[in-house]
């Protein structure tokens, strides 16, 4: 584990490169191209460089796991908040208590899909309707009245309290300006490059995130039984930067994404069996989600081999009686 938990720079400043590269060029052959329709393909595949591949840059560089060098991992997690529409400070805290009570009902803040599931909600995600519109609309508040909100202040320390503030009033000028460029130019070109690819570029990164957890057991603390490894290839890996395998992610959180392949494999005796593609994984979640609709109680049991360690409902029992208590 300590061999693995050792982090480089170098393939995240790689992966860094290739992908801020790509959104240039894209960019710019958009740009070139406007207002022609041959800019759309451009602007469509800008969009999941930025509305889609930023979700994983903002979730890795979030764990501080991307890269060795801090300063590195607080520059990509910045540029990545600002692209999904996440305010930096809010999330990193939202996100810690994910890990620490990953779907247990009432502690989770990120459960995607809560039973029974709101099948219109999820579709709407695929456009990044309602959350991006909500964490717009939060941005415009924490800027205008300078406070956090009630559920917030439940999770971020009073002492990360302004620089939420300050975060939101950076981005609201940032959109400002936006805003008088695309006025000046009477173009909306620049929204196309600067917020709305968050809206239309955002499916793949809900396509394959929805997979982490959707239909699995829910108020377990074993990770084995609560989230879920695809094997899917390399463009979705790269864009997803590993997070394919999250199940090792859960129960090993501090192993760089670059390495969690190589985890899998020294892991695997003890894990479910990982599903095998993005299709393969709909196939399995989506009946759970339809039967959840008229019992939420149903879910997909993941099945352990006889090489794994047993779970321990026992130990799982009294966990969750202490997570209660403290609620």
């Amino acid at each position: 584990m300590k061999e693995l938990m050792q982090r480089s720079d170098g393939p995240a400043i790689r992966d860094s490169i290739i992908l801020y590269s790509v959104m240039i060029a894209l960019a710019g052959m958009a740009i070139v191209l406007w207002p022609s329709w041959w800019s759309v393909p451009f602007l469509l595949a800008y969009a999941v460089c930025y509305g889609s591949a930023s979700d994983s840059r903002w979730h890795e560089c979030g764990h501080g796991t991307a890269f060795k060098t801090g300063w590195m991992n607080d520059v990509v997690y910045h540029i990545a908040s600002f692209m999904v529409v996440r305010n930096p400070y809010v999330w990193r805290w939202s996100h810690a208590r994910h890990h620490t009570d990953t779907y247990i009902v009432g502690r989770d803040p990120e459960i995607a899909i809560m039973r029974p599931p709101q099948l219109l909600m999820v579709l709407l995600n695929f456009f990044g309707l309602p959350a991006v519109i909500n964490d717009w609309g939060r941005m415009l508040a924490y800027s205008f009245t300078g406070k956090v909100g009630s559920e917030e202040a439940t999770f971020i320390p009073q002492s990360e309290q302004p620089k939420v503030i300050f975060a939101a009033r950076i981005w609201t000028l940032i959109y400002a300006a936006t805003f008088a460029i695309a006025f000046y130019f009477g173009t909306i070109l620049p929204f196309l490059l600067i917020g709305l690819p968050r809206l239309y570029g955002g499916w793949q990164h809900v396509m394959v995130g929805l997979l982490q957890h959707g239909g699995l057991a829910d108020n377990v603390i074993d990770h084995r039984l609560n989230s879920r490894t695809v094997i899917m290839g390399p463009v979705n890996r790269f864009l997803y930067w590993n997070m394919n395998y999250h199940l090792e992610h859960h129960m090993f959180p501090m192993v760089p994404y670059y390495k969690l392949p190589q985890l899998h494999e020294l892991i695997k005796n003890d894990l479910p069996t990982p599903t095998q593609g993005v299709i393969a994984a709909y196939r399995e979640m989506w009946p759970v989600l339809k039967k959840q609709l008229l019992n939420e109680e149903v879910f997909l049991k993941r099945e352990l081999p006889p090489t794994a360690r047993p779970y321990r409902e026992d130990f799982h029992q009294s966990a969750l009686g202490s997570t209660i208590a403290a609620q």
